[in-house]
């Protein structure tokens, strides 16, 4: 309903930059620029300073851009109330997510939410935990689901579970038949690791730094974005790495990688995150619960089909 080159205006001033605007709007750069101009020819002045690749609000465009901000709100609440008498939830939402999630647990996740609501369209982002949540933060996607426990003012995160950390090896890698592994262990030992930005990263450098290792003195031998990627890496032989239960189960069942608990044992939460400072669609809120209740119970079945081969992945609320 709200005027189309005030949506766009108001994405790429609170982005800051044409390219992410037109990234996030699903447009090219030259249809926002054409917006922009048509907007700034309609009110007879420059809206934005663009220089040194960066992009400014001039004094009339914060004019613009604090009423676009509550027409957009307003037209958003609108259709959502409208839509609502239906009671039957439909339309687009947003879903940012880091890439173990994006392929051990969001899978199953849609599938359910989808025999539910089928006239819900998720469209889905996926990159590392840090970005999702800064993403959230940003009002760029409707929900995220990460792999740390968050506490940030402008969101209201929800854990929905935890998955225990476990270092892998190959098979006939001298610490695969290990009981459990301490930092002091796996410090001399070539280390597979995840890229910077990444919630397990965070989590085993602080594991490391507990167990009195700083994790600059790893024996660092590649930093990657993919969870498979980073599995086969360690199949090849070259060093250790740490990934989360959930996504070892093939390799427990096959035997192709030695997977050993860590000492002390190191869990990750997958935390559900909206932003908690404007009106939220019954949308959004309807898929956040959903899918905290989807993973708790996904970890309770996890924990239960690999209770007595020692698997660790838990509900943190049991």
């Amino acid at each position: 309903m709200a005027d189309r080159r005030l949506q766009v205006f108001h994405a790429v001033a609170r982005l800051g930059s044409f390219t992410r605007a037109a990234e996030t709007l699903f447009m090219t750069q030259p249809a926002v620029t054409f917006q922009i101009k048509q907007l700034e020819e309609q009110f007879n002045t420059r809206l934005l300073d663009r220089g040194h690749g960066k992009v400014t609000l001039t004094p009339a465009g914060e004019i613009v851009f604090n009423y676009a901000d509550r027409i957009l709100g307003l037209s958003d609440e609108m259709e959502t109330r409208i839509n609502e008498l239906a009671n039957e939830l439909s339309g687009t939402i947003t879903i940012g997510v880091s890439r173990t999630i994006a392929a051990y647990w969001l899978p199953t996740l849609l599938e359910k939410f989808k025999e539910k609501y089928p006239r819900v369209v998720p469209r889905v982002f996926v990159g590392n935990s840090e970005l999702m949540q800064n993403r959230v933060v940003e009002h760029e996607l409707d929900v995220g689901i990460i792999e740390r426990e968050v506490n940030h003012p402008s969101l209201e995160c929800t854990l929905a579970c935890r998955d225990e950390l476990l270092a892998i090896v190959r098979p006939d890698h001298e610490l695969a038949g290990a009981k459990s592994l301490t930092a002091e262990q796996l410090q001399a030992h070539p280390f597979v690791d995840h890229d910077p930005g990444a919630a397990f990263r965070a989590l085993a450098e602080g594991f490391f730094r507990g167990g009195g290792v700083s994790p600059d003195s790893l024996n660092r031998v590649a930093e990657l974005g993919s969870l498979a990627v980073i599995k086969q890496f360690v199949r090849l032989g070259s060093g250790f790495a740490i990934a989360s239960s959930a996504s070892l189960a093939r390799e427990r069942k096959d035997g192709s990688l030695a997977i050993i608990p860590l000492e002390p044992r190191l869990y990750s939460g997958l935390t559900v995150l909206v932003p908690s400072d404007r009106f939220r669609a019954r949308l959004h809120s309807t898929f956040a619960e959903f899918a905290v209740a989807h993973l708790a119970q996904t970890a309770q079945r996890m924990a239960e089909s690999a209770g007595a081969a020692g698997s660790a992945t838990d509900n943190p609320h049991p």
